[in-house]
């Protein structure tokens, strides 16, 4: 029977017993090693002696039984060094006329394994059958020049918005690369990215560099996943509250895009959470008081109100802080000195849902889900009586908010629309209760007003830290001996909130936005 006459059909225990038949004739011929093929020799033998050659890491021998010996060796060799394999073997499938097919199968690490089958085309000359060797011997994806690789999630699983590496891919999957650095945010977005961790691919890659993906298990990231984060903005934010004498926290929004810029707390503050913890804000409210004002047109910026040092508004008496008084002044000005007697006698003229109404045009009952972290803005619900309504007015009573959401009030005066808050590239935020800012002739009113609470007003001492626009906050809380201290405000693309716990009043607050600003340059 002529070579091109045979058929080898080889499968399961029939392909173990050819190949047992056939170390058993080279036995007894006294033949060691793999010696190249003789011209008698079946197309199945030699076949069953390259995979054999090939599993063993004997290249050389792989070689020789091929029809192109010098590039044959050299692709297995390149092959094996770019997978690295744990092991690799490949076996015999079946021999029909003049092909083979083979199945090799790589064995990259625990839990990576990569098998295919190789369809081998034979050719017959006068020395016997060969292997007909191009580069779709070792794959079939694979052309001249090209090489494997084995792709992973590996250096930078996570970087800030400037490409500064926050988390690092390890063993246990993303790291942060310094653990102080925004613990509050990075183990949310480490595990919002592990799943990348066991993801892996082989690729085939070209002279120009350019990647066929051959195999994979997941999707490898082709690069760091990009947080909201300025590491230049966390670290200011974290150095300032750490400067804090009390309980500290503080949160920054970027107005134009709802990137979440720093999320910072120190240590003392271990009860609180700026992203979900709420308190009554205090003066900060009349941002929203402020605003209710004037869309029920019970004033201007520039109406005349009186500011005394208290004021019965029915069963309640209002004072200001150590119940200052000024003579009549506009409610701008009002606004500026915080007087909390003009906006408690305002505000019990609102109707029922003025204030809650007002608030939620700052997104302070709007409802985010952001990949990465959880988050509440605040509650501000329709008053049920005049002392309800008073208490609100001036920002305490039922009224709650969280630095988090204060920060996005601030957002939202200095955009003039509504802000999304946004955490890491590729996972966008569903809003699953949206919100619409204010009129724009109101955020006009309220930008003016909010600069003259720095340029003349509670919070001067701002006025070396740029053009600055916020509102200061002393909000009491328990038996009333107490009180926590706050500031939100915005400089150029930066709007942001502090609330230093038990701080007695807001001045502290003003520091500490003054520490932030001053990092930040």
């Amino acid at each position: 029977m002529s070579p091109t006459a045979k058929r080898w059909v080889l499968s399961g225990g029939a392909a173990t017993v050819i190949a047992i038949i056939v170390a058993a004739l080279l036995v007894l011929r006294g033949e060691s090693g793999n010696p190249p093929a003789s011209a008698d020799e079946d197309a199945g033998a030699v076949v069953t002696r390259y995979v054999r050659a090939w599993s063993a890491g004997d290249d050389q021998a792989a070689g020789a039984l091929t029809d192109d010996p010098a590039k044959a060796v050299a692709a297995i060799r390149s092959a094996r060094a770019g997978l690295a394999p744990v092991t690799f073997s490949a076996s015999l499938e079946v021999v029909r006329g003049e092909s083979a097919l083979i199945r090799p199968k790589w064995t990259l690490g625990t839990a990576r394994v990569w098998s295919y089958e190789v369809n081998l085309p034979l050719v017959h000359g006068g020395d016997g059958w060969r292997v007909h060797f191009t580069p779709a011997a070792i794959h079939p994806g694979l052309g001249p020049g090209d090489r494997l690789a084995v792709r992973t999630a590996s250096g930078t699983a996570v970087a800030d918005r400037d490409g500064t590496p926050l988390m690092d891919w390890q063993a246990g999957g993303p790291k942060a690369v310094d653990p102080a650095v925004a613990p509050l945010v990075l183990p949310g977005i480490g595990r919002l990215v592990a799943t990348a961790a066991t993801a892996w691919s082989v690729v085939g890659v070209d002279a120009a560099g350019n990647e066929n993906k051959l195999y994979g298990e997941g999707d490898v990231p082709k690069g760091p996943a990009t947080a909201s984060l300025s590491l230049g903005v966390q670290n200011a934010a974290q150095a300032a509250v750490d400067a804090a004498a009390t309980p500290a926290m503080l949160v920054a929004i970027q107005p134009s895009t709802g990137d979440i810029l720093a999320v910072a707390q120190n240590a003392s503050a271990t009860d609180g959470n700026p992203l979900t913890g709420l308190y009554a804000p205090g003066s900060t409210f009349k941002i929203a008081t402020a605003a209710a004002v004037l869309e029920h047109g019970l004033a201007e910026a520039n109406t005349v109100l009186p500011c005394p040092g208290t004021a019965q508004i029915g069963q309640r008496t209002i004072p200001n802080d150590e119940s200052f008084s000024f003579p009549s002044l506009p409610l701008h000005s009002a606004f500026a000195h915080s007087c909390n007697t003009t906006f408690a006698q305002l505000g019990a003229q609102l109707p029922a849902d003025g204030l809650a109404k007002a608030a939620s045009e700052f997104g302070l009952d709007a409802d985010f889900t952001i990949p990465g972290i959880t988050t509440e803005t605040g509650t501000v619900t329709a008053s049920t009586g005049a002392a309800d309504q008073v208490e609100s007015a001036i920002g305490q009573g039922t009224v709650q908010v969280s630095p988090f959401g204060l920060a996005l009030m601030a957002a939202t005066v200095a955009a003039g629309e509504p802000v999304t808050p946004q955490l890491v590239g590729g996972h966008p935020t569903t809003v699953t209760q949206g919100y619409e800012a204010p009129p724009a002739a109101v955020i006009s009113a309220l930008r003016a007003m909010m600069r003259e609470v720095v340029a003349g007003g509670t919070a001067t001492g701002l006025a070396g830290s740029g053009t600055v626009y916020g509102k200061t906050g002393t909000a009491q809380f328990g038996d009333g001996s107490h009180a926590n201290g706050w500031f939100a405000g915005y400089r150029g693309d930066v709007a942001f909130s502090v609330l230093l716990l038990g701080s007695g009043s807001s001045k502290p607050a003003v520091s500490t936005a003054s520490a932030f600003l001053g990092r930040l340059g």
